[in-house]
């Protein structure tokens, strides 16, 4: 149990890649570094798919992309129903990066959501999105009525609202993702032969990229909440 608590703080421990020697030093972690790794990509990807575009005789480059991002629509604008539907861009955004993210962990690097800083940012960004949601939809005096409903007595209870998601959607996050960390030490300690490999195969795919939906999928329910869908 010694060796796994040692594993646990050793993947804890956020790495400093380089530091910028500006104000006196700014660290550059490893997590920021895959981040800006898979930004590259996704970038790269929507530039080559995105490119050359024509409105008759397309090629298979443009069939692709247009299917790609069809699908993508159709399935992050049917988790925010109609009154949401504008923001299926940017959900599909954060489905690509934090599924893409946690894929790279096949490749034996450290996926970037194994840093807290990650998922707390990520939680940020998409309550900012929600709560930017209802004010957009409901006026700022119709989101400011919204914690009084239904009852006027439980508007504490809304107002505590604004701290329990953003924390809820980062400890999922990086709970789980952790977790499954956690799963795979405690395997290698049993059977460290054949079960360790198609677990941790089991983890890098598909379990991280249930995590990249269920992160987007309450995220849109939020949005679907503030809208008043």
């Amino acid at each position: 149990m010694q060796k796994l608590a040692e594993e646990l703080l050793n993947e804890l421990k956020v790495k400093t890649v380089f530091t910028i020697p500006i104000f006196g030093g700014i660290g550059i972690s490893e997590s920021v570094v895959i981040s800006w790794a898979v930004m590259v990509l996704l970038i790269a990807a929507a530039f080559y798919l995105g490119s050359n575009l024509k409105v008759r005789n397309p090629g298979r480059r443009q069939l692709l992309s247009e299917l790609i991002v069809s699908r993508l629509d159709s399935f992050t604008g049917e988790m925010l129903g109609e009154k949401g539907r504008e923001y299926r861009s940017y959900m599909a955004v954060v489905l690509l990066y934090i599924g893409l993210a946690n894929l790279i962990g096949i490749f034996g690097v450290k996926p970037p959501t194994k840093d807290l800083n990650v998922p707390i940012a990520l939680s940020l960004m998409s309550i900012f999105l929600v709560e930017f949601a209802g004010i957009r939809a409901l006026g700022a005096k119709g989101w400011l009525k919204s914690f009084t409903k239904p009852v006027a007595i439980v508007t504490p209870i809304n107002i505590l609202e604004l701290f329990i998601r953003p924390l809820s959607l980062c400890m999922r996050l990086f709970g789980n993702v952790l977790g499954a960390f956690v799963i795979m030490e405690l395997v290698k300690l049993v059977v460290p032969v054949g079960l360790p490999a198609v677990l941790s195969l089991y983890f890098d795919i598909f379990d991280g990229l249930i995590q990249a939906y269920v992160f987007v999928f309450l995220t849109s329910l939020y949005i679907k909440e503030e809208v008043g869908e």
